[in-house]
């Protein structure tokens, strides 16, 4: 028999009419061994006591069972439309204490993953918002210069001019793609960073190679000082990625003939990497900002770029337990300070 499908009354029902027949034949077999009437009737007295307090013990039980039904309802309906706390009960040691009380947990847990939802909700949103921002100018850019190849008759010097302005906005999706791409996979968790002990001046030569012909280009002294015996733990590969985009940003806003220098210096808890150069500064209105993903400053758009290194940058630090902070101001330069933990 399986009596979580049988209701309370006809358990009920059951245990009376089970307890009555006992009692009758406990009744009969002693009648017959005395004879004595009166231990029938009071057999009888005796079950008929007992059928009415079982039945006042349903309906009590019963009246209870619908309040206790009643406020664990309520307290699931309103976890369900998130209005409120459920209730706990004054009474801890009470069967709807003990659940109430797992419903509360269940209610925080519900409420933090409601919250992240929303988060993630609006993160995916501005995502969204800035990545169509940013792809808008190009393909515009794009548009225009194929309707103009297409409308209208060109000399082979405008063609030229018009193609290469094809592949410059071209470049600039892609570069907008690609950086994406490493954001995505690395907020996700898609990839992991592999803190390793390493050499930090081969992390630092993967970072500058990316940039030796832009800065000899522009004219612009490169120096580095790091201890070559300076061992550090860190994933190297992404390491080297945040360092680049320091350098990157630095050989964009240095002026012909400036300098950026690389110095590394060895604390008691930390590894401190700075990267200066003599560029244009960044105001200290805007220092908190520059982190924030696609945050570019208006004078700086003429510049190649999305605005998404820094942002990736401090992703990296910060997920290997170091942090980065900037001192600038305009027309002096500016310095990055990587601090990352030596252990």
């Amino acid at each position: 028999m399986n009596l979580g499908r049988i209701s309370v009354k006809r358990i009920f029902l059951l245990v009376s009419g089970g307890m009555a027949v006992s009692m009758l034949a406990i009744c009969a077999v002693l009648f017959a061994v005395t004879g004595q009437m009166w231990i029938v009737a009071s057999g009888v007295l005796l079950i008929l006591c007992a059928l009415v307090w079982m039945f006042l013990l349903t309906i009590v039980f019963g009246k209870r069972l619908s309040v206790f039904t009643r406020e664990l309802c309520r307290a699931m309906d309103q976890m369900i439309s998130g209005s409120g706390e459920p209730v706990r009960a004054a009474d801890s040691e009470t069967l709807f204490a003990r659940i109430s009380y797992r419903l509360s947990r269940l209610y925080g847990i519900m409420q933090e993953n409601r919250r992240k939802v929303d988060e993630e909700r609006q993160e995916l949103q501005m995502l969204v918002s800035d990545v169509s921002h940013q792809v808008k100018t190009p393909v515009s850019n794009l548009k225009m210069v194929t309707d103009t190849l297409l409308s209208k008759s060109v000399t082979e010097e405008e063609r030229r001019e018009f193609l290469q302005g094809i592949r410059n906005q071209a470049d600039k999706l892609e570069f907008l793609f690609q950086a994406l791409v490493k954001t995505s996979r690395l907020e996700t968790g898609a990839i992991r960073l592999e803190k390793k002990d390493a050499p930090l001046i081969d992390t630092l030569a993967m970072a500058l190679s990316g940039i030796v012909y832009a800065a000899e280009k522009k004219n612009i002294s490169v120096t580095v000082d790091c201890p070559e015996g300076l061992i550090l733990s860190h994933d190297s590969k992404w390491t080297a990625e945040a360092v680049f985009n320091l350098l990157d940003n630095a050989v964009k806003y240095t002026p012909a003939g400036g300098t950026i220098r690389v110095f590394v210096e060895q604390w008691e808890m930390y590894v401190k990497l700075n990267v200066s150069d003599t560029g244009k500064g960044i105001p200290e209105s805007s220092q908190a900002a520059i982190f924030r993903r696609f945050y570019r400053e208006e004078e700086v758009h003429g510049e190649q770029g999305v605005g998404i290194g820094l942002y990736l940058t401090r992703e990296i630090i910060t997920r290997q337990g170091g942090y980065i902070k900037v001192t600038s101001e305009p027309g002096q330069g500016s310095e990055f300070s990587i601090m990352l933990p030596t252990r």
